[in-house]
């Protein structure tokens, strides 16, 4: 089973404006692919999903589709805190041409582990195109434990999970007790070396915007000095204003209520990206 090993990259969503830069986008899009990496998510965490309006994010997913090729793999964020919602968010990617849906866990709303089952069971019942658990707790506050991801593993349609707590001991004992049937990705750029070697299989990143090569080879650790960077403040302000100081985007504006980085933020931005070689 390989449906999503390797690395990831959970696109920014550039704006100018205030509306998406499709430009930015265009040239992100194939700096990544140039340099390794395998594919792209579409419409997470990354992107600024909860500010993205549904026709946007139509409109990028078919852009990236389009500047990346058909053979570049494409999963699409659709989860929300609302079970009917995230099925007619998976419905309508799917209907797109996605290759994976990508469910995070209920936030606020706070669901036990009963409820979790359930909705990503009621997702993955209402599609055919493979699904990706994804376990953030610092975002969401609820966790999977590793009873509900075993049950849900044996679900046909959910065939991975994005581990995003950076907890490595846990994802050891869901590749000990699930790896048969759900391929492990990190979401946690920090431990990918750590997690390669308890059994993964490859990443969603966000660091990988600036260090693709970096990640397609696993070797990262002369890297966190960047990387810790990036997580300066909520992801993705500094992510966004590193591609800019490269030259990457034409701007690092986000959508409210996330703003740009602040100018301590930016500053050591500028010393780890100049350590990197990536700006002068």
């Amino acid at each position: 089973m390989s449906y999503f090993n390797g690395v990831f990259t959970a696109l920014v969503t550039p704006f100018k404006n205030q509306e998406v830069d499709f430009e930015s986008l265009k040239r992100l899009v194939l700096f990544q692919i140039e340099r390794g990496v395998r594919g792209f998510v579409v419409n997470g965490t990354t992107a600024e999903s909860p500010t993205l309006e549904p026709d946007e994010v139509e409109k990028i997913f078919f852009f990236v589709r389009q500047t990346a090729g058909p053979q570049v793999p494409l999963i699409v964020g659709v989860g929300t805190n609302n079970t009917r919602t995230t099925i007619q968010a998976a419905q309508k990617a799917q209907a797109w041409g996605a290759e994976g849906l990508l469910v995070v866990t209920p936030y606020y709303n706070k669901p036990p582990q009963r409820g979790l089952l359930e909705h990503f069971k009621a997702v993955a019942d209402a599609t055919h195109v493979p699904n990706i658990l994804y376990n953030v707790p610092g975002r969401t506050v609820v966790s999977l434990e590793i009873e509900t991801i075993k049950k849900l593993s044996e679900h046909p349609q959910i065939v991975a999970i994005k581990e995003a707590s950076g907890k490595i001991d846990f994802a050891e004992q869901i590749f000990k007790q699930c790896h048969q049937s759900l391929e492990l990705l990190s979401g946690d750029d920090e431990s990918y070396e750590e997690f390669l070697k308890v059994g993964g299989q490859g990443i969603i990143s966000v660091a990988s915007h600036l260090l693709p090569q970096a990640f397609s080879s696993g070797q990262i650790k002369a890297h966190l000095p960047l990387i810790k960077s990036i997580y300066l403040e909520a992801n993705p302000i500094p992510v966004k204003m590193a591609l800019y100081l490269m030259g990457q985007i034409q701007s690092p504006e986000c959508r409210l209520p996330l703003v740009e980085a602040s100018p301590l933020v930016v500053q050591k931005l500028k010393e780890a990206l100049a350590l990197e070689g990536l700006i002068k």
